[in-house]
């Protein structure tokens, strides 16, 4: 499910975001400039949604969902707070997409006819080279 502009908009007034010190290389700027964003949504709070979609939003991201009903994302690949920031709220974006999103059910077929004439020849080829394995008949 595509979200609205304004859906985006909305959830993006409602998040909580923080910048920490990144870890790992980077010399001097890691030791000074705070990169590394934390962001965080809360699920049960969000006017966004519907009970239905928190509900399937709860048993879908269950992995990236605190105790609290918050959801917590990390970035920190970029040295910029900025393009971390921008990065963290596609991620959180796609993710909630990727959730909401139902998966098509699958439509049963059966098998062509020329399908089943190939199996049916394999199977009878494979048999025949069983049998020409066997010891001849004296």
């Amino acid at each position: 499910m595509r979200l609205s502009e304004t859906q985006k908009d909305q959830i993006i007034n409602e998040l909580k975001i923080s910048a920490v010190r990144s870890s790992g290389p980077g010399g001097q700027n890691v030791n000074k400039v705070n990169t590394k964003i934390e962001l965080r949504f809360n699920l049960n709070d969000t006017a966004v949604f519907t009970e239905a979609q928190k509900q399937r939003l709860g048993i879908k991201l269950k992995n990236r969902i605190n105790a609290d009903g918050v959801i917590v994302l990390f970035e920190s690949s970029e040295r910029s707070q900025l393009k971390n920031k921008q990065k963290a709220v596609a991620k959180l974006i796609e993710l909630i997409e990727k959730a909401l999103t139902r998966a098509k059910r699958r439509v049963k077929t059966k098998p062509t006819a020329s399908s089943k004439l190939k199996r049916l020849e394999k199977k009878k080829q494979h048999s025949n080279k069983k049998q020409l394995r066997q010891r001849p008949d004296l």
